[in-house]
């Protein structure tokens, strides 16, 4: 079974609350609504196929009718759609569990129901995954994250993760709600009148948002200040946070009963949860942002608001409900003699690969057009070209990738290119002749190709993961952390890229550009500066490799030969 990890991701687990450093801070909105949750999953879906629709891609078929009495297996299989070149839409629904830890035994379970879109996005994937979660009698929890998933590790992506257009058209059609408190996608203008209400607002204990409230300048109007700049302000905090707007009589109201928590002049204010408002010090947690700082850097006072309230639900730990949905599943690797479906139903990560073909497809080279040819032929001829040859076992294949093949390891580079097709999530598009030549070295070659097989092993695990956002990180973190099991390749080899004296310079730079397909690279080819430290010496064999897992769910090995040229080559 393939495991897919939905709610928390290579960004940040919403659990403990860490995000990765250097990845874009992701977007999570958890609200409640009182509608059910069969018409939750309906709206949900409805505007999903309008944005899709909206964006060109294909809109998703009919989701298959709400169950009448027993609910979907405790573990269902998530179904996967290809909507589009790298668009994927996964659904599954089920029961809420495991439910011992949520209710006694005797009780009934809540479900879940979950849509997760893939689509592409600058230097990566951009990830929006929708969780509904509903106990028996109890509201239903409605849970948004939108994430940028990084094609490889180094490459620039924006600080934080845009609110989805989905909020937007999502909050008024659920009445969304923090507890008893209304969650609007824009800020509300109130009058003295109303002034009470926002209080108990602020002092409710079971509050979760932040709210924020501004503050309207003496000499202006309130519904023009609230339209401009207040509206684009608030606009990235829209399903983190209440929004309120105090006309003139309700800041003279406001600011008399909160005497410690104070806003005006055109101030915007953000409190947190657990407002004391009797007490001076706790006014320091309730950050103020003045209006000089809103008028004269909007960009950067937007995202200055927007930090804590991100930063809470980022760091918040799930509700109940929601944390009783099971990881994601998708279908497992099937040969085509037995699975029906076609193959574009399946993960990218378990689709059939021919790292092979597509070698020759991407270098369309005469003298490699083919595994008859005297290249292809080498490679079969394994057994005679180093006079070692390790068989492969009795384990049989290992489609997820998961489990350590210790002893198969190869005892050539010849060898371990006739064998490449035991990685399926792998494709090598280098030139094979490059690698074979390491052979040759005959101090060197037995102990290099063993520990190039574990660094693919390596990365082969490490991309069964990755395709679904849960690796905790890139390939360097997932070799220092790696789960007990699988094949421990040596952190310190794991270069995340070249420096940058290398990426800059043109020829440096041109040598270690290498041939991926059109769909990773319209020009057919892309730098890989990540590399393995296959061996040291003058020879100083390396792989470079281009980690695109949240793209097209694969790792493109695109060179296994001897040090490229760098700074120290003479």
């Amino acid at each position: 079974m393939s495991i897919d990890r939905s709610a928390p991701s290579a960004a940040a687990d919403p659990r403990s609350g860490s995000a990765q450093p250097g990845r874009a801070t992701p977007y999570r909105m958890t609200v409640t609504t009182r509608h059910s949750h069969t018409d939750v999953v309906a709206l949900a879906d409805q505007c999903l196929a309008a944005w899709l629709k909206e964006e060109g891609h294909a809109e998703p078929p009919p989701a298959p009718p709400d169950p009448a009495d027993p609910l979907p297996p405790r573990s269902p299989i998530a179904v996967r759609h290809r909507l589009g070149e790298r668009v994927l839409l996964d659904r599954d629904d089920g029961p809420l569990g495991p439910p011992h830890l949520l209710h006694p035994p005797d009780t009934p379970a809540g479900r879940y129901t979950r849509r997760r879109l893939r689509t592409p996005a600058p230097h990566g994937t951009h990830q929006l995954t929708l969780t509904v979660a509903t106990e028996p009698d109890g509201p239903s929890w409605v849970r948004l994250e939108a994430e940028h998933l990084a094609t490889t590790p180094g490459l620039r992506s924006p600080c934080a993760v845009p609110v989805p257009e989905l909020v937007h058209q999502l909050l008024p059609l659920l009445d969304a709600m923090d507890g008893s408190i209304e969650v609007r996608a824009r800020p509300r203008l109130i009058g003295a009148a109303e002034v009470d209400e926002v209080i108990d607002e602020l002092c409710d204990p079971a509050r979760r948002l932040p709210i924020v409230v501004a503050s309207v300048p003496a000499d202006l109007d309130p519904h023009r200040w609230s339209a401009e700049p207040l509206e684009p302000l608030l606009h990235k905090v829209s399903g983190l946070a209440v929004g309120y707007v105090l006309d003139h009589g309700a800041r003279v109201v406001f600011n008399t009963a909160l005497e410690y928590h104070t806003v005006y002049g055109g101030a915007v204010r953000t409190y947190l949860p657990e407002v004391d408002p009797a007490s001076r010090r706790d006014a320091a947690r309730h950050l103020v942002l003045p209006r000089h700082r809103i008028e004269d850097e909007p960009r950067r006072a937007a995202a200055l608001l927007a930090r804590e309230p991100r930063r809470l639900a980022d760091q918040s730990p799930l509700p109940e409900p929601l944390a009783g949905v099971p990881v994601l599943r998708l279908r497992p690797e099937s040969s085509p003699a037995t699975e029906p479906s076609p193959a574009r139903e399946l993960s990218p990560a378990v689709e059939a690969p021919r790292p092979r073909l597509l070698y020759h497809k991407l270098r369309r080279e005469p003298h490699l057009r083919a595994e008859s040819e005297p290249q292809g032929a080498a490679v079969r001829r394994s057994r005679g070209v180093s006079g070692r040859f390790c068989p492969p076992g009795d384990g049989g294949p290992d489609p997820v990738g998961l489990r350590d093949r210790g002893p198969r390891s190869p005892c050539s580079f010849t060898e371990l290119l006739h064998r490449i097709d035991e990685f399926p999530l792998l494709s090598f598009t280098g030139d094979e002749k490059e690698t074979i030549a390491l052979d040759a070295h005959a101090a060197g070659a037995y102990g290099w190709a063993r520990l190039t097989w574990d660094g693919l092993t390596a990365l082969q695990q490490y991309a069964a993961v990755a395709v679904r956002g849960v690796a905790g990180g890139d390939f360097k973190q997932w070799c220092e952390h790696a789960p007990v099991g699988v094949s421990q390749f040596p952190p310190r080899k794991a270069v995340r890229n070249e420096s940058r004296t290398v990426c800059s310079h043109s020829k440096m730079r041109r040598e270690r550009m290498f041939a991926v397909p059109s769909s990773v690279d319209p020009s057919g080819r892309a730098f890989m500066g990540a590399h393995l430290r296959i061996g040291g010496g003058r020879t100083a064999p390396r792989l470079h490799y281009l980690d695109d897992c949240s793209g097209s769910g694969r790792i493109y090995v695109g060179y296994i030969g001897i040090h490229l040229t760098n700074t120290m080559t003479n």
